[in-house]
């Protein structure tokens, strides 16, 4: 039986970087029972603090934070691009030594957003892009999704049984 990586702040885990949570969602916790789940923050895996400054990318997105040639910012001007990137390798190794190939990560985030994530303004703009560690898992052949898109999840996880 296949494991998912799901980010931490979908299971109830007060990660977030305002400190609150986003779920838990009940096809979660059923995965969880069956014991599939392989939970991670990538932000706190990298060393941040909860609750933090919220950050985003200006002017690009996750993959070009992995190429070097933008970096993640926090309201405060701080670049957290080493904590965001930590984060994302050890969400490759945990990915590697379970043999995950699917990941449910939180919507938007400038680390694991997959399709959307916030313009870099701190305005509330939505760019299409991902984050950091969605475009890592990516590269590296995993289906990241979202928990908007669990029904989705759930069936790429079917298929893999």
């Amino acid at each position: 039986m296949d494991k998912i990586l799901v980010s931490r702040c979908l299971l109830g885990h007060r990660v977030r970087y305002d400190g609150g949570a986003s779920g838990p969602f009940d096809l979660l916790e059923q995965w969880i029972a069956k014991g599939r789940v392989v939970p991670l923050c990538p932000e706190v895996a990298g060393g941040l603090p909860t609750p933090r400054a919220a950050a985003e990318i200006p002017g690009g997105q996750g993959a070009e934070v992995l190429d070097g040639v933008a970096a993640v910012i926090t309201t405060d001007g701080e670049d957290v691009s080493a904590q965001f990137l930590d984060g994302a390798r050890q969400a490759l190794e945990l990915v590697q030594k379970h043999g995950v190939r699917v990941a449910v990560l939180k919507a938007n985030s400038p680390s694991c957003g997959n399709l959307l994530t916030y313009d870099g303004s701190f305005s509330g703009v939505k760019v299409n892009g991902e984050g950091v560690t969605a475009a890592l898992l990516k590269r590296h052949g995993v289906q990241v999704f979202s928990e908007l898109e669990l029904p989705q999840a759930a069936l790429a996880l079917a298929a893999l049984d």
